[in-house]
């Protein structure tokens, strides 16, 4: 996938970055540091009772969905536990995680093609600009331009997911993406974690912002209560793309495809954010603890 060309415009500003924060942007180079995180350099070991990954210097790092489900709640341990025991259950959450990975692949694939588009056409026209975030950025009516183009190509999905597909596309093409500068990203930190980033894009009135899809049967949109692991989730991540890469998003958003084709977007501030970081830094706490008396499955 073409990156920006950055020595176009190396000497670009815009009127918010300062000589000094240009400097600090190009030393950090945050851009590079982002595309390297599209490429997954831990290794899988399924060895042991459950699923680990480790890096070169045999560090281990625990899955975020593996860490957020063994430190839920005993109330959602047990609702959990509930429904598994109801006639057709496992046959229905089956039927969700295809009709969820369905209409992913569906968005990345949109997303994937629209920033290959946004990278061809920046660099042909010399338009990119470097922020004071270190990112670069073509002009919104690129960007804009890329998504329609990618979603007009997308390829269809089975009719069990199409609505969830559809809506997230239409979402796609709002116009209110601005940017692009990740799809599917790799995180992982020293405390011990690792997961996948869905979307680092900009949105209108939002700013940088760090997004993880999902899908849902249901139609009724989702209290905060029930979204508290999806906001730890984002904490994690946004802790694990600082790490690598200096990165600090402006603000999380939790999108929701639901079963009738509509969708729930919860964006978090910043302050929310970083309370979400704090969250999921507490839940690695009792994760340690846990691992200690060896009470994780």
């Amino acid at each position: 996938m073409p990156e920006p060309v950055i020595s176009k415009v190396a000497t670009e500003t815009v009127p918010s970055m300062t000589e000094e924060e240009l400097k600090r942007s190009l030393d950090d180079n945050p851009q590079d540091a982002l595309a390297n995180l599209r490429k997954w350099t831990l290794e899988r070991d399924d060895t042991g009772d459950f699923r680990v990954y480790r890096d070169k210097e045999g560090n281990v790092y625990h899955s975020v969905t593996h860490i957020l489900k063994e430190t839920s709640s005993q109330g959602e341990k047990a609702a959990l536990a509930k429904w598994l025991k109801r006639p057709g259950s496992a046959a229905k959450g089956e039927i969700a995680r295809q009709i969820g990975t369905l209409a992913h692949e569906n968005l990345e694939y949109v997303f994937k093609t629209a920033r290959t588009l946004c990278s061809n056409a920046g660099n042909k026209r010399n338009s990119w600009k470097i922020y004071a975030d270190g990112l670069a950025r073509p002009t919104k009516a690129i960007t804009s331009w890329a998504l329609k183009k990618a979603i007009q190509g997308a390829p269809s999905v089975p009719f069990a997911a199409d609505l969830h597909a559809r809506s997230l596309r239409e979402w796609a093409g709002s116009g209110s993406i601005t940017a692009i500068h990740a799809s599917e990203f790799s995180i992982h930190h020293p405390l011990g974690f690792a997961g996948t980033a869905d979307l680092l894009i900009d949105v209108e009135g939002s700013g940088l912002t760090l997004c993880d899809l999902k899908t849902t049967g249901s139609e009724k949109d989702k209290p905060d209560a029930y979204l508290a692991n999806y906001f730890c989730q984002l904490g994690a991540y946004a802790l694990g793309l600082d790490h690598l890469s200096k990165i600090r998003p402006k603000s999380g958003l939790i999108l929701i495809a639901k079963g009738d084709g509509t969708i729930q977007a919860r964006t978090l501030s910043l302050l929310e954010l970083e309370g979400a970081k704090a969250l999921f830094k507490e839940r690695m706490e009792i994760y340690r603890k846990l691992l200690d008396l060896g009470a994780v499955h």
